[in-house]
């Protein structure tokens, strides 16, 4: 037999050979999958939804439920642990992104770096319990970057030099 026939004769088998029948079954498992599935709201028994935010060395843990729009960061007023209004900006984004701006109160604990990337921390923790009690509001989060982890962090100091990339003063002369 040479190789064509060989060919010849598996095409007269069809669907007998076992690798065809696997084929043709996935084709129609991945149709039925290409239908977009249905997101579940993520809700306690309280009424809230929980997000992680993180951003540098920050932490945020963060708890979002229906109400007048009060911000708590650590037990305090989101003024008096933010007071710089940049910061106050970059925590109220993702309300701002999907226009639900005093619709929900935030109640959020946040650890670790520093103010600025508290306040980052904060925003993709809010923005990720959005979407975990609206899963409607995916969309605009993503297309604004909001559910996206920043991954910048500080580059490490190196051997010989005085920081990470600052070298010793050099003298020409």
């Amino acid at each position: 037999m040479s190789k064509e026939e060989t060919v010849k004769d598996l095409k007269d088998l069809k669907g007998a050979v076992a690798g065809t029948d696997v084929v043709a079954d996935a084709k129609t498992d991945a149709s039925a999958e290409d239908a977009p599935a249905k997101r579940e709201p993520k809700i306690d028994k309280l009424g809230r939804s929980y997000g992680t935010g993180r951003r540098k060395d920050a932490v945020a843990r963060v708890w979002i439920k229906q109400g007048s729009g009060k911000v708590t960061v650590n037990g305090r007023d989101q003024s008096i642990y933010f007071a710089r209004k940049t910061q106050q900006l970059i925590l109220n984004q993702p309300f701002l992104v999907v226009n639900a701006v005093g619709h929900y109160d935030v109640i959020c604990t946040v650890k670790g770096g520093g103010l600025s990337g508290q306040a980052g921390a904060v925003r993709h923790g809010i923005s990720r319990a959005l979407e975990g009690f609206d899963p409607a509001l995916r969309p605009p989060l993503k297309a604004a970057g909001m559910l996206t982890r920043d991954a910048r962090i500080v580059e490490r100091k190196k051997v010989g030099k005085h920081k990470a990339r600052r070298t010793k003063q050099w003298a020409k002369r």
